[in-house]
């Protein structure tokens, strides 16, 4: 593990330093905020000669993903970035590159979604994803969108994978702030990440067909080989984290865990929020409170089996979602934890806390309150309501 200096850093450039350090081949890029500093900086490293790489500056962001298609399957290892309104655009080609299993790592700096117009932070863009047979990785910090980066680079090439994956960092809230980072060094960098190798990369001596039409007496075994791979992503993630944990001295796991080993009450949530739960549970154990929080590093595939083994142990579970699923029982990741819960019949007082939609702020005092709502749920054996927005006007 060779030294290198720490650097404070915007987090939209952190992770373009991880994607120059990952040796990529093709950066097909259109600008949408709040994630064109991924893509301009990198822009600069290839102008500037310090990344040998094709910057493909495409017509739009359904163009661009087209393009990570394109190359990757020619055997390039490839990039882009987006978010919102971008990420929407690109749907149709989200679902052809897990389809036809093509190894790529966008970042999704989640934003929301039209209308009314907002730039700000939420987790519905990659919501309308989810399903889509990508797996979806989440930074809790500057540091983790850096890591993950090149973790999503090695889990993506895994030969038991085969698959697209993203990294999602709250817009503004990381994508826009200075945090400390400890990078790795390039030449780590460049042992953890070797040229890429694919064993399907088009070759006209040996042709072969790539998303051909299948109809209903073979579709079917086309998705349920999506479905194996995107399974075999949760296994083949411990191993590579377990690696970059070598070089980097940063173990990643299925979830970031605060003190929830021994916790009555548990917090579980997706993204930054997670630091801001972490301060104040810290602060109410201070008091005697047993709460705990989780913040989830991969959402999908979904860690039944690693959650499971934290969930048995606890009273009751917040779960806080930074999105919603519009006429049904509640936010993404609460359908995902009740689920959970009940077909591992395990039977415990579970809410669900809709919050900072449009970037609305979560504050510290917000986020002891959460906490504190938790231990009163497990203590009283229950929650007034099943799902709570959190901090709407009057």
């Amino acid at each position: 593990m060779a030294q290198v200096q720490r650097l404070a850093i915007l987090g939209d450039e952190a992770v373009a330093l991880a994607v120059k350090q990952s040796n990529v081949d093709v950066i097909a890029a259109y600008p949408i905020t709040p994630q064109t500093i991924i893509v301009e900086k990198l822009s600069e490293y290839v102008a500037n000669g310090e990344l040998d790489a094709a910057f493909i500056q495409a017509e739009s962001e359904h163009s661009a993903l087209s393009v990570c298609v394109g190359a990757g399957l020619a055997g390039a290892r490839v990039y882009t970035s987006t978010c919102s309104q971008g990420l929407a655009l690109m749907h149709e080609i989200v679902y052809a590159a897990s389809s036809m299993r093509v190894p790529m790592v966008m970042t999704i700096v989640n934003r929301s979604l039209n209308a009314p117009l907002n730039i700000h932070c939420e987790h519905g863009d990659v919501m309308a994803e989810r399903d889509s047979g990508w797996v979806h990785l989440f930074a809790t910090s500057v540091q983790e969108a850096y890591d993950l980066t090149f973790i999503a680079f090695k889990l993506s090439e895994h030969p038991d994978v085969l698959l697209p994956v993203s990294v999602n960092m709250d817009a503004f809230i990381l994508s826009h702030s200075i945090e400390p980072l400890t990078p790795i060094s390039d030449e780590d960098a460049a042992k953890f990440l070797p040229p890429k190798k694919y064993e399907y990369e088009i070759d006209f001596d040996n042709p072969m067909t790539y998303g051909t039409m299948a109809l209903p007496d073979t579709y079917m075994e086309f998705k349920m080989q999506l479905k194996e791979a995107v399974e075999n992503a949760e296994k083949v993630f411990a191993d590579v984290v377990e690696e970059y944990a070598k070089i980097s001295g940063r173990k990643y796991w299925y979830f970031n865990s605060y003190m929830a080993d021994d916790a009555d009450a548990l917090v579980i949530v997706l993204g930054s929020t997670y630091g801001t739960l972490k301060t104040a549970a810290k602060k109410l154990r201070e008091e005697g409170l047993k709460v705990g929080v989780l913040g989830l590093t991969m959402f999908r595939p979904f860690p039944e089996k690693q959650l499971v083994e934290v969930l048995r142990n606890v009273k009751a579970v917040i779960v806080m979602d930074r999105a919603y699923s519009y006429g049904g029982l509640g936010g993404p990741l609460y359908s995902d934890v009740v689920a959970t819960l009940y077909r591992n019949g395990i039977r415990i007082p579970a809410k669900n806390v809709v919050y900072g939609l449009g970037g609305r702020d979560f504050k510290l005092d917000e986020a002891e309150a959460v906490l504190r709502m938790a231990a009163q749920g497990a203590r009283e054996g229950g929650f007034d309501t099943h799902v709570q927005w959190w901090g709407v006007k009057a």
